[in-house]
């Protein structure tokens, strides 16, 4: 008992610095949870000799969130994503087309019949989705196999789709443009869970040379790991994406830094609900690491996150 828990006083001058400063003295639950978050950011970020995962699911790149994302990616935060198909999917299908704002609530059999999918309180018709996937994606595949291209890397795969919508209006405002842009490769070790892969799946129905070749994407995560003198990672949201980035953390005995993001429960035994403390017992964040867990919905924290970011690491 030598720290007293302080009140939050809020000033109108107030920088972000120093309110995440006043929420880590507050001794309360989450907020002091998600400063500490920040800072262990900001030092992950700062450290020259740290190399930096960003996982995430597909559902934050419906929503606005895509936006923080990307800026992270264009600002050089991190030097690798793991994430899910479906990442691709609504990165792409959003340089072409809107997505509307929903609600939880809907008649989801009545949007059904008008073609019409929820996720979450986001909906997104099937011609802004479904639709201009398969005519882009097809464009897109064929124009690089009939370059001679008929086996690649996905994550080389996925830099030739941002270099082609960085051709388009919206282009720029895409993840998967950034990506190539400043050569951050983006690993997705389900790339057939989505449209993106069922559609890569479908070009190989009338071209069966083409094939992408995963074992290089994992050589990418060796070679990154192997190479490190330390890691760290933002992990937001578990299952695969959260698991691929700790899985090969073991290999260079565990994360040195981590940030994890859930609104999943512990006692499900799930990887979502995993806290980073389990994860020391396999070796895949290491005993003396910086790391926490903040529960709590990522859509209402990265805005913080990347204020807090851009003021102490941006030069």
């Amino acid at each position: 008992m030598k720290r007293r828990v302080r009140d939050i006083e809020i000033r109108e001058e107030d920088s972000v610095t120093e309110i995440i400063d006043k929420m880590e003295d507050s001794g309360g639950f989450v907020a002091k949870k998600f400063a500490i978050a920040c800072k262990i950011l900001k030092e992950m970020i700062l450290d020259k000799d740290c190399k930096r995962f960003l996982s995430f699911p597909a559902s934050l790149v419906s929503t606005g969130a895509r936006g923080i994302i990307r800026d992270m990616i264009k600002k050089e935060f991190f030097d690798v994503v793991v994430t899910t198909c479906g990442t691709l999917d609504h990165d792409l299908a959003r340089v072409w087309k809107d997505y509307y704002h929903g609600s939880f609530f809907m008649n989801d059999a009545e949007l059904h019949r008008k073609g019409i999918n929820r996720e979450g309180n986001v909906v997104i018709p099937n011609e802004c989705y479904q639709e201009i996937l398969e005519k882009k994606v097809q464009e897109i595949v064929e124009k690089e196999y009939n370059k001679g291209k008929s086996k690649l890397p996905l994550f080389e795969l996925i830099w030739k789709f941002g270099k082609e919508v960085g051709k388009e209006k919206n282009g720029k405002s895409s993840i998967v443009y950034w990506a190539w842009k400043n050569r951050i490769p983006i690993i997705v070790p389900a790339p057939f869970d989505g449209a993106f892969g069922y559609h890569l799946w479908l070009f190989w129905q009338a071209n069966r040379d083409f094939a992408v070749d995963m074992m290089e994407d994992e050589q990418v995560l060796s070679d990154l790991i192997y190479n490190a003198r330390r890691s760290g990672a933002l992990m937001i949201g578990g299952g695969m994406s959260k698991h691929h980035t700790i899985w090969w953390n073991q290999f260079k005995d565990g994360l040195d830094y981590a940030v994890y993001i859930t609104t999943a429960p512990e006692w499900d035994g799930s990887l979502s609900g995993a806290r980073l403390r389990e994860a020391v017992s396999w070796g895949k964040i290491k005993e003396n690491a910086k790391f926490v867990t903040v529960e709590g919905d990522a859509t209402v924290f990265l805005p913080s996150i990347m204020k807090y970011l851009i003021k102490e690491v941006v030069p």
